[in-house]
């Protein structure tokens, strides 16, 4: 491996990992402080991970992380900050409950009918922000903001009895979709049973990279993210790419809800999760915006989910792990500034060195010139 590639590697790893050690360092400080021993949480926690009935619950939380990580990564690469993936993955998913359980369609044309509902659903929202953005230079963070608390008035409103409501004892649902709705998952037997949405999850993100660094459009994306100006002279038109950013990241916000609609709980109700959305901003920051470094920051975000109820029976708050994600996300962004400033520092040394030597753009030595005047 070339030297360049490996600063590159290591300036790729070095920022989650120092946000890591800062958090998990800090979380301990914080137990010291409360009298409690800073080193078994971690173990009880790391312990549930090797059972595997919480694998699957694990891997089935991750995968709603994943799909609302990359939904907010498409417009960190675009330099835009949909702060709404929140509100538009429940309303696409109280939507897709609606139509699951008011159309019956076989199997085969059920559950695509679904995703799409889903998909056009966040696109629709999403693109409301675009349109504002574009048009009347509206913030996009304000826009959604605003969007998010509009989506839960208008759940509310579609919760209603004589809408699409149906009462459940206390619980507010949208009635059980038809079984031709409901996807097939992988059984793990005695373990459970994993989503069948993580396939499709995988899916995405390897279509994520593969039209962000092997596309033109993924091309014209990045480069209008990092200078509209430049984008422009090229022939790109911002704006066309800003609202295309929002759309295409509404439309995975709106997938975001569907491994657990499609795959267990075949309806919309008040129990429905909520929050992915905000959790999705520091797992694409923890990754970096690269779909394999936010599949491993999503792992990590559901095993801190899904092992820290254990604490609960060891005279220890499950609310550690709580603390340790928040922890995370301000780590990682001191991290990352601190890791590009390095990063930019070593540039400008090597670059200067190279210019000190006269190799930059082939710039000729002092020797190579007072050869070329001795020759002539």
């Amino acid at each position: 491996m070339k030297k360049f590639d490996r600063e590159r590697v290591l300036l790729a790893v070095a920022g989650p990992v120092i946000a890591l050690v800062v958090a998990m360092t800090l979380t301990s400080i914080v137990l010291v402080a409360s009298g409690k021993n800073p080193v078994e949480p971690y173990t009880l926690m790391f312990e549930q991970a090797t059972f595997s009935d919480v694998q699957v619950l694990i891997i089935n939380q991750a995968s709603m992380y994943y799909i609302a990580a990359l939904a907010v990564a498409i417009g960190f690469r675009m330099n835009l900050f949909n702060i709404g993936v929140d509100g538009q993955y429940q309303l696409a998913a109280m939507m897709a409950a609606i139509v699951g359980a008011h159309v019956a369609l076989p199997a085969a044309l059920q559950i695509p009918l679904l995703i799409l509902t889903a998909v056009f659903t966040g696109m629709f929202w999403s693109g409301i922000a675009g349109v504002l953005k574009v048009t009347r230079g509206v913030s996009e963070v304000v826009a959604t903001i605003m969007l998010n608390a509009i989506a839960t008035s208008v759940i509310g409103y579609l919760w209603l009895p004589n809408v699409f409501g149906v009462k459940v004892g206390n619980n507010n649902t949208t009635g059980e979709m038809h079984e031709s709705g409901w996807m097939p998952g992988i059984d793990m037997g005695a373990a459970g049973e994993i989503y069948g949405f993580v396939v499709i999850a995988v899916l995405l993100g390897i279509g994520y990279w593969i039209v962000l660094n092997r596309t033109r459009f993924g091309f014209d994306l990045r480069s209008s993210g990092a200078s509209e100006t430049a984008a422009a002279a090229s022939g790109v038109d911002p704006k066309r790419m800003v609202l295309t950013a929002m759309l295409l990241s509404g439309g995975l916000a709106g997938m975001a809800g569907l491994p657990i609609l499609l795959g267990d709980t075949h309806t919309y109700s008040l129990n429905f999760p909520t929050g992915i959305g905000f959790l999705g901003i520091g797992i694409a920051l923890l990754g970096r915006n690269n779909p394999t470094g936010i599949a491993f920051a999503a792992l990590l975000w559901a095993w801190l989910d899904k092992a820290s109820p254990e604490l609960d029976f060891h005279d220890y708050d499950k609310e550690i792990a709580v603390i340790m994600q928040g922890l995370i996300v301000l780590s990682v962004v001191v991290s990352y500034e601190a890791v590009r400033e390095w990063g930019l520092r070593r540039q400008q040394r090597r670059v200067g060195a190279e210019l000190a030597a006269g190799h930059v753009l082939g710039a000729p030595s002092d020797n190579s010139i007072e050869k070329e005047v001795a020759g002539r």
